[in-house]
């Protein structure tokens, strides 16, 4: 589930000319980690990207990913928004087309290490129609998310609620779900169910009007509150919990937490895409670092922990970058710093220049964002701020919005 570009309006300025699922993490799209766990399931058939961007922003990525991956992935685009279980029923005869067994549904704005294959043991296991990933968080930011009660032996689902007001658990929805094809038969459920009560409301023209605003189109049908909820507690759902990380990816803030996370995974996964160097020949990189082939970088360079650097970027002699995703075609001038700060395409930082931040992930201006084409001229530090695209700085700025 890719969304669309209504949603996420959190993530401008990143977000304004590249669609929130293709913003790199770790050097690769967002929506590549979920599509790369897929991958490692045996018998794969298809992956389907679903959202209303408009097909011509997933072309390009789609194509590149298939021949990639050699497997079939296709964008599907939605007429209008349907809800998460009401874009995977608008799709239901592409999606079964290959006759699966099981349907995964992951949503492209989670970070974590998706454990399919052990999501698909536990929901083989359970005999049950739907298994969600679920976490154990803090009481106190439970309430961000779905809350849920499961049985602490069977783990079947047993109470489900989206974003209370008290306190139900701590045991939230990670937004990532195994189905069996039975899962088609209890949307159409809530579909039909909706339209029987629109024709029955026999009511005064008034009422009609009120109820009309308060009830969702039928085929408008959202997952947690509408299958989740009324499906708990009746040996057709089930949890499996994950020990691992997992995170939400809002913001670019958490962007930056997630490329982290990402390559920390790399370690175990990817080896092959994290770089090194000891500063003779090459850059010194320290921790976990990403570097686009393409990407020239000077030897005196000092990189990392948490940095990717994305294609055609150019890094000179004595650059400082720690905690930062560079994006493509970007130029940082000798003896810059970069620090906790996403630089937009083609900007470009001047000597002995800074863009930093204090790294509070949570925070408005926890980390300093560079929209695309901006340009920070020699001996100018960036604090703190957001700048939008297409600006020079020749001032220094600090916990600004530079619009």
């Amino acid at each position: 589930m890719v969304g669309g570009p209504t949603k996420g309006t959190e993530f401008r300025p990143v977000s304004f000319n590249t669609p929130k699922p293709l913003f790199p993490l770790a050097g690769q799209p967002m929506v590549h980690h979920p599509i790369s766990a897929c991958k490692r399931m045996p018998n794969l058939a298809q992956v389907f990207l679903i959202g209303f961007y408009e097909d011509r922003e997933f072309a390009l990525y789609v194509s590149s990913i298939s021949n990639e991956l050699k497997v079939p992935v296709r964008y599907l685009k939605e007429d209008k928004p349907h809800g998460s279980a009401g874009a995977l029923y608008y799709f239901r005869d592409l999606i079964m087309e290959d006759a699966p067994s099981h349907i995964f549904l992951l949503n492209c704005d989670v970070c974590c290490s998706f454990p399919l294959p052990d999501m698909l043991e536990a929901h083989r296991g359970s005999g049950g129609i739907g298994t969600l990933l679920v976490i154990k968080v803090s009481a106190e930011s439970a309430n961000k998310f779905g809350e849920l009660v499961a049985d602490p032996i069977t783990k079947e689902l047993l109470h489900y609620t989206e974003k209370p007001e008290t306190f139900v658990s701590d045991l939230i929805n990670c937004g990532v779900y195994v189905f069996t094809p039975k899962i088609f038969g209890a949307i159409q459920e809530v579909s039909t169910h909706r339209e029987d009560r629109a024709n029955l409301r026999q009511v005064s023209s008034f009422e009609a009007l009120q109820s009309a605003t308060r009830s969702l189109p039928t085929d408008f049908v959202r997952l947690d509150q509408d299958i989740l909820s009324p499906l708990a507690g009746k040996k057709q759902l089930y949890t499996y919990e994950t020990m691992d990380f997992w995170e939400q990816i809002k913001t670019p803030g958490m962007s930056l937490k997630c490329s982290a996370l990402y390559l920390s995974q790399f370690r175990f996964t990817s080896p092959h895409l994290l770089a090194s160097g000891d500063g003779s020949k090459s850059a010194t990189i320290i921790g976990d670092v990403y570097v686009h082939p393409s990407a020239k970088i000077h030897p005196t360079a000092k990189i990392g922990p948490n940095v990717s650097i994305s294609a055609n970027v150019r890094i000179a002699a004595g650059v400082r970058l720690i905690s930062c995703i560079i994006l493509d075609d970007v130029e940082i001038k000798e003896n810059a710093v970069v620090m906790h700060a996403i630089v937009g395409r083609k900007s470009s930082i001047g000597r002995w220049s800074r863009a930093q931040a204090e790294g509070d992930y949570n925070a408005k201006l926890g980390i300093t964002i560079l929209g695309e084409a901006v340009t920070v001229e020699d001996e100018v530090v960036v604090t703190n701020s957001i700048v939008l695209p297409n600006k020079t700085l020749n001032v220094s700025v600090q916990e600004d919005i530079i619009l």
